[in-house]
């Protein structure tokens, strides 16, 4: 991800990381909030497909990895999420270092999870969380005909991405 980002784009401390932080606009009829724009996304991670996720209070999902797609996550409430991220990538010059930062209602961010980062996160708040994401594949490739692209770490109770 060597391309220019604007300078409100924070660079995670994992390389090819970045945290996009997301502004609501409120006004009497309720508020907006911009998840995606290609002018602050690098052209590699442009989503081809989006969903929109729900998860209760105290639930995990994760921790995996892909080996070619990237994950555009837009964590913007009703809850908080703890959000861990452990960089696999035997290249990277970040290999084998970890970050966990807690966002959503109170923090909403954007995040890009480049492939061979293994993410999970963690609805640590006290209400059911929304997750939106935007990745630069196609779950299951075209109309899921392929197989899935994920390495599943979740249920390896020796796996050391283990989500706090």
């Amino acid at each position: 991800m060597n391309v220019p980002l604007p300078k409100y784009v924070e660079r995670g401390p994992i390389h090819d990381v970045a945290w996009i932080p997301l502004k609501f606009f409120t006004d009497p009829r309720g508020w907006l909030v911009e998840l995606f724009r290609n002018d602050l996304v690098p052209p590699a991670f442009h989503p081809v497909m989006a969903y929109v996720s729900m998860t209760k209070p105290g639930v995990a999902r994760g921790p995996h990895e892909h080996v070619d797609q990237a994950d555009y996550f837009c964590f913007t409430g009703p809850s908080t999420f703890r959000v861990c991220l452990w960089d696999a990538r035997k290249t990277s010059p970040t290999f084998g270092q970890k970050e966990v930062r807690e966002v959503g209602e109170g923090e909403p961010f954007a995040l890009i999870v480049p492939s061979g980062v293994v993410h999970g996160y963690k609805n640590v708040g006290d209400k059911d969380g929304w997750v939106f994401n935007a990745a630069n594949r196609l779950y299951a490739g075209w109309l899921k005909q392929e197989p899935v692209d994920e390495i599943r770490h979740e249920k390896d109770p020796n796996s050391p991405y283990q989500i706090d």
